[in-house]
Order: C-alpha cells, then sequence, then structure tokens
C-alpha cells in the first residue's frame, strides 16, 4: 500500500482556506479516501448519528505527481484528525514561504514509523517540505488503513450518499438563512422543515410554550416542480404547506437544530454560487444540503469539487 503526491498551489490555498476549517467544523475525525481518480473527506458515513458530508476533488485540484497503488484497486482510506491535518499543512506552508523559494515543494506521502516509546511502527501521513537545501518533515498521526472489506462498505455509503432528491429549492440568501437559524436555534431543539415543489421553503421550531417560523418564497426549483395554485396566495404559510402536502407536492421532516448548524458551517468552504440547495432525499432518509462551485471567472459548475451534506431524520414528518 503506498500512496505519495506534491501540492498544487490551488490545492494547498483550497485545502487551507477553504475546506479544512469547514471539515474541522463538522467534526474532528473524517475518513479521507483516496482513488485513481480523486481524493475525498468524508464525516460519518460508516456510521454514527451525525451530519454525513462528502467533499470530492479530482485528483489533479489537489496534486501533481500523483501516485497511489494498493491491493484494494489501488483505493487506500483512513481515518485522520482534520485540525491536526490543517495544522500540519499550515505548517509546511509557512516554511515554503519563509523559504522564498519557488522551487520549494510540499510532498505528502503514507509512510510506517516507530513512536517514541512504542516497540510497535505505526501509520502517519507526512508533510514534507522540500527545497534546494533542505527539508522539514511533519508526521500527522492516521488510523490503521482501512481493510477491504471496510473499504467496500465505505465505498457503498458513498454512493448512497449521492442520491439526490427529487425536489431541491435554491436560498440565495445565505446571511438571511444564517440570521434565521441563529435565531430559532434559541428557541427549541428540533426543526421542521417543508419544501414544496413551488419553490417554498417552510422553517419552523415549535415548543409547548411558543412557534416560531419563517418561510422562503418563490425560490428557483431544481427538479420535480410544480405550479402554485392561485386560490392559495392569501392562506398562511402554515395552511398552504399543509394543503401542499396533502396534494404531494411537498415534504415535511424534522431535523435536529444542532446538526442544520453545524452544517451551515460549511461555508467556511466558500461555496462560489449564491444560493444554498436544500431538498428531501428519496424516501424521506435525509435533509440534503448542497454546495456548487464555479470555475473561477465564470457561472459555469466546477465539475471537478463537489460537497455536500446529509442531516438525519428524526421525525419521518410527512409527505
Amino acid at each position: 500500500m503506498k500512496f505519495k503526491a506534491f501540492l498544487t498551489q490551488d490545492g494547498v490555498n483550497l485545502l487551507d482556506k477553504r475546506f479544512l476549517p469547514a471539515l474541522d467544523k463538522l467534526g474532528r475525525i473524517c475518513h479521507v479516501y483516496l482513488t485513481p481518480d480523486h481524493a475525498m473527506f468524508l464525516h460519518n458515513l460508516l456510521g454514527g448519528d451525525g451530519v454525513q458530508s462528502v467533499a470530492q476533488f479530482k485528483k489533479d485540484v489537489l496534486f501533481r505527481d500523483y501516485r497511489i497503488s494498493s491491493q484494494n484497486a489501488d483505493r487506500i482510506a483512513f481515518a485522520i484528525d482534520a485540525a491536526l491535518l490543517h495544522r500540519a499543512l499550515r505548517s509546511a506552508v509557512t516554511i515554503q514561504t519563509q523559504a522564498g523559494d519557488d522551487t520549494t515543494a510540499i510532498q505528502i506521502k503514507l509512510v510506517k514509523k516507530l513512536p517514541a516509546g512504542s516497540r510497535n511502527p505505526a501509520p502517519f501521513l507526512t508533510f514534507e517540505t522540500k527545497g534546494l537545501r533542505s527539508a522539514v518533515v511533519q508526521d500527522v498521526p492516521i488510523s490503521k488503513p482501512l481493510s477491504q472489506a471496510d473499504v467496500l462498505q465505505l465505498q457503498s455509503a458513498l454512493d448512497a450518499a449521492q442520491d439526490l432528491p427529487r425536489t431541491l429549492v435554491q436560498v440565495p440568501d445565505l446571511a438571511q438563512l444564517q440570521n434565521l437559524v441563529d435565531r430559532l436555534k434559541n428557541v427549541g431543539e428540533l426543526l421542521t422543515v417543508a419544501i414544496t415543489q413551488y419553490g417554498d421553503l417552510h422553517l419552523q421550531v415549535s415548543t409547548s410554550l411558543i412557534t416560531v417560523g419563517s418561510e422562503f418564497r418563490k425560490l428557483r426549483v431544481l427538479g420535480v416542480h410544480a405550479n402554485a395554485p392561485v386560490g392559495d396566495q392569501n392562506l398562511s404559510a402554515p395552511t398552504r404547506t399543509e394543503m401542499a402536502i396533502q396534494r404531494g407536492e411537498a415534504l415535511s421532516v424534522q431535523v435536529s437544530m444542532k446538526h442544520l448548524a453545524k452544517s451551515l458551517q460549511c461555508h467556511l468552504a466558500k461555496p462560489d454560487c449564491s444560493f444554498y440547495g436544500w431538498g428531501i432525499a428519496p424516501q424521506g432518509a435525509c435533509l440534503i444540503v448542497i454546495f456548487q462551485f464555479f470555475i473561477p471567472g465564470t457561472r459555469l459548475t466546477d465539475k471537478s469539487i463537489s460537497f455536500h451534506c446529509r442531516l438525519p431524520i428524526l421525525d419521518p414528518g410527512s409527505s
């Protein structure tokens, strides 16, 4: 089992300034999954009831001279502390900057070393900052690489996580959404989310004493959509939503406010578009939050990068 590659400058910037801060907020421990074509950072795909996340990059976005081999069809996966990974990368970048040498490069590779005070070698992800005259090595501890069976299970979970809902709505005002969630999380721990095929997103928190909600209307709809009945326009948001559910043109589910607030931290990855994609997966299994990135200088989707979260549903809700 071997892996080594040099980080590209774009890869350094993406990980250091955008993705690793977001991944650390989602959960300290994540899985790194390397294949011949992609590098991925995954949260909670192999269990746990937290927010699942998938950040996927084509290998050339992050690396050059990318070399990988294993008995698992050249696929390698291991768990790592996202904060330690980020700290090692920042240190490597600092060393690279201080060297002031255009030839200084950051190489990462999998190694086995004997930790201090131990008789058994342990796996590490090593950062080696190479210049003309010197090299600085930093070791980040990782888990034992996953077995073939575990890699297959991880791949199956990843394939399942790619399923998109029938309807997505795009919320363009992220600041307004963040402010709303900040207010609602002080009211209760459970959030009801309703999505209509008309482009309405309704958020509501209820307790024994109070019900507080807000609605985004006439949002862009991706996937299955419908025209809102004219007679519904003057009805209250809860009434309109309930009628849409009865017509089979809306879904309503309940999620943890803590999970929703955590998913908002993904904006540290700085999606290049100005909207938030929401949807409810088939069979209502989870609420999906999709982030979109554009090719720099364009409004075209960058298909070399993808990032999405799946929030577990706490109550089946209505459909």
